[in-house]
């Protein structure tokens, strides 16, 4: 871009704690657990290291991610057919590739896959075209959990 031309609008949109919908799925887990129940083939049954978040769609640039403290996650997009209100997380309703983003003991700067976060940040993209709104698996490792992530995706208005 010239640097005479003017810069397109940003907007920066948060992935925001489903806790409903997280709380929800650990509702199932532990139903199944008292029954002695079993998953539905293919179901996705998240551990307690998991949660679900949720963003609203415009157009998508970019994914920003930063932890307050060192640790990991692992943000998993789900497809467009998953509804919810209706059915079960399956495991073929996730998105390969993850973005995997961490933060080290001894640095205050965000470190990540490149090549899977662009590839993430692309099929995100194509998403945002048929979807309102998308849901995203969110896995802490190393020491983090929700209250120490704040995500976004940073979307261009044009």
């Amino acid at each position: 871009m010239a640097e005479d031309e003017p810069k397109p609008t940003q907007l920066d949109t948060p992935l925001v704690l489903g806790e409903d919908l997280t709380k929800q799925m650990r509702l199932r887990v532990e139903s199944l657990k008292q029954r002695g129940g079993k998953r539905q083939d293919g179901e996705k049954l998240p551990p307690p290291a998991e949660s679900m978040y949720r963003i609203d769609f415009i157009q998508q640039q970019r994914l920003d991610v930063v932890l307050d403290k060192p640790g990991k996650v692992t943000i998993t997009g789900t497809s467009q057919i998953w509804m919810p209100d209706l059915t079960n997380l399956m495991t073929r309703q996730l998105l390969d590739r993850a973005a995997i983003f961490w933060r080290k003991e001894d640095s205050e700067a965000m470190d990540w896959n490149e090549a899977d976060a662009l590839e993430f940040g692309e099929r995100l993209s194509e998403l945002a075209k048929i979807r309102k709104v998308m849901y995203f698996l969110i896995t802490f490792s190393e020491g983090v959990e929700p209250a120490n992530l704040k995500a976004s995706v940073v979307f261009s208005q044009l």
